[in-house]
């Protein structure tokens, strides 16, 4: 899709670069979190923002994919359409950059946090 989309130019490649460097970014992470020796807890331990980043990657995927088959007719649905494309890659996947720092970074804190505390 990405290779689909640097090929038709314009703003099509340009959120197929965007969609580039959010995937680049999560198999990185995805390789140093399980390239790291850590138990299974810590690898665990943020699940849940590794889900939120991974997720915002497939969501722009399915974003580009309706950019690049939907024709355009100038109709309301395919303007709409790319409206939408435009404002998940503006606002949502910048979002993921954060998240993959974070993840990246093997941080312990969630893990060192003793429940009792609270």
């Amino acid at each position: 899709t990405v290779g689909t989309a640097l090929a038709a130019g314009g703003e099509a490649a340009e959120l197929g670069g965007a969609l580039d460097a959010a995937l680049t970014e999560l198999v990185d992470t995805t390789a140093a979190i399980h390239g790291a020796d850590l138990d299974p807890a810590a690898r665990l331990a943020n699940a849940s923002v590794y889900l939120e980043a991974a997720g915002h990657v497939v969501v722009a995927w399915i974003w580009l994919a309706h950019v690049l088959t939907t024709p355009d007719r100038g109709d309301p649905l395919y303007q709409g359409k790319q409206q939408a494309a435009r404002y998940f890659y503006r606002f949502e996947l910048p979002q993921t950059g954060p998240k993959f720092d974070l993840l990246a970074r093997l941080d312990p804190t969630t893990v060192e946090t003793d429940p009792g505390w609270f």
